[in-house]
C-alpha cells in the first residue's frame, strides 16, 4: 500500500496543479501511518504463499428463467474445462433459494422473490465453493453456501475470470474437516 500511495504522491507532485498539491498533501498525512501497516511486513506464516498468474481470460454469461445457479455454474466449469476460476461478479434473481447457513448441517429453503446481491468463490472441476447473499422485497439480507435448488427468476448475468497456469483443487483438510481450496501451478 505504500508503494501505491508513493506512486501517487510521485504522480501528483509531477502536475503542479493546485488539486494535486492538496491531493499530496493528504497522501502525505497518511504515509506515517502505512509504515505500520499489518499490509507493509511480512505476512503471517499462518497464510499460504500467495499464486500469481500472467493471464487471466474473463468469460462473461447470461443464465435464462429456471435455471439452477449451481448446477449450471458446475456444467459451465466441466463444459469450458475450467481448471480454476473465480466468480468475479453476479447480479440476478431468484424464485426460491436453498442456502447452507453457517453452523448449520443441513440445507434451509427460502421461498422468493430474492435479488443476487452477492455471489463470490471459487469453481474448480473437484467442485465449487460458494457463498451468497440474497435480498428479499424489503431489502432482508440472508446469505450463505449456494447449494443446487436455487432457480433464476429473470436473469443471472455471471463473470468469471481464469487465471492461467493455476489449477484449483478441493483436498481434504485434516484441520477443518472439510475439502478446501488447493492451488497447484502448472
Amino acid at each position: 500500500m505504500r508503494k501505491l500511495l508513493m506512486h501517487w504522491r510521485n504522480r501528483a507532485m509531477s502536475r503542479r496543479a493546485h488539486t494535486s498539491i492538496a491531493f499530496t498533501a493528504a497522501l502525505a498525512a497518511l504515509l506515517p501511518s502505512c509504515a505500520n501497516h499489518p499490509s507493509s511486513t511480512t505476512q503471517p506464516s499462518t497464510l499460504a504463499p500467495p499464486y500469481a498468474s500472467k493471464q487471466t481470460t474473463l468469460y462473461v454469461f447470461r443464465l435464462n428463467p429456471g435455471a439452477d445457479l449451481r448446477r449450471e455454474l458446475e456444467a459451465y466449469t466441466k463444459s469450458n474445462r475450467l481448471s480454476a476460476a473465480v466468480i468475479v461478479s453476479a447480479v440476478g434473481s431468484l424464485t426460491k433459494a436453498t442456502l447452507r447457513l453457517a453452523e448449520e448441517p443441513n440445507p434451509t429453503n427460502f421461498d422468493g422473490p430474492f435479488e443476487i446481491v452477492s455471489l463470490v468463490g471459487t469453481l474448480s472441476p473437484d467442485g465449487p465453493h460458494l457463498h451468497i447473499a440474497i435480498a428479499d422485497k424489503t431489502g432482508r439480507t440472508i446469505g450463505g453456501h449456494l447449494l443446487d435448488g436455487c432457480t433464476i427468476r429473470t436473469t443471472a448475468e455471471i463473470a468469471i475470470a481464469v487465471p492461467s497456469g493455476l489449477r484449483f483443487e478441493r483436498k481434504l483438510d485434516p484441520q477443518t474437516g472439510y475439502r478446501e481450496l488447493s492451488i497447484q501451478s502448472d
